[in-house]
């Protein structure tokens, strides 16, 4: 049984071939940073484009330069870019390629070292009322953490959340679903599982550390 196979219903995989492209660049261990964090922006564009695809568009009336009274149509609904730290932050300029206008809040995890459990350390979010909330989290291994951020936007208010993923696995799939059944998770590939330290397979390694230049 594949990966593919073991797919909750609250998961999607976005499958487009530059998605394809770009992931195997992330993967690969001869990447250098700044390839890198141009592979991790021009993914993220594109799983943005994705988590918005339904949003309503509400009309407008412009002037163009050679005319008057054309109605086109703008984002009906806000949007809210919510990186988890510290890897998180590293999809945020892609977001906001797309979503220029959007608000940003922040959200920042550690372990309890008595339940190995997350913990919110901080957390700092705008309005979120009527807001579609992208939660922005490339790794989701066990679980635990994406779901305790998303436990948090809820606390603030977040009603309408979709979390965007460079990979994910079968166990932090089943976690999410499980907790948090109304949430989507979309992500750019779906791996076939965790290591003993779970880390997961093939996976990309430690995003935040390759993002942000530090040891891995």
């Amino acid at each position: 049984m594949t990966a593919s196979d073991m797919q909750p219903a609250t998961l999607r995989v976005v499958a487009h071939p530059l998605v394809v492209h770009y992931l195997t660049v992330l993967r690969d261990r001869r990447t250098e940073v700044r390839e890198y964090r141009d592979a991790s922006r021009r993914i993220t564009r594109l799983l943005v484009a994705e988590a918005v695809a339904d949003l309503p568009v509400a009309p407008v009336e412009i002037e163009t330069p050679m005319e008057g009274g054309f109605m086109g149509g703008r984002l009906g609904k806000p949007t809210v870019l919510a990186p988890v730290l510290r890897a998180g932050v590293g999809m945020l300029d892609g977001a906001l390629d797309v979503l220029g206008e959007s608000s940003v809040g922040y959200v920042g995890l550690q372990r309890d070292p008595e339940t190995v459990q997350p913990v919110g350390y901080y957390s700092k979010f705008p309005d979120l009322a009527g807001a579609r909330v992208l939660v922005l989290e490339p790794m989701l291994a066990t679980g635990g953490s994406l779901a305790k951020a998303v436990d948090l936007v809820k606390e603030a208010g977040g009603e309408d959340i979709v979390c965007l993923c460079m990979v994910t696995c079968p166990p932090g799939a089943e976690t999410m679903a499980r907790r948090h059944p109304d949430t989507p998770v979309l992500t750019a590939g779906h791996d076939r599982g965790l290591d003993p330290n779970s880390y997961i397979l093939p996976g990309l390694g430690d995003m935040g550390d390759r993002l942000f230049g530090t040891p891995h």
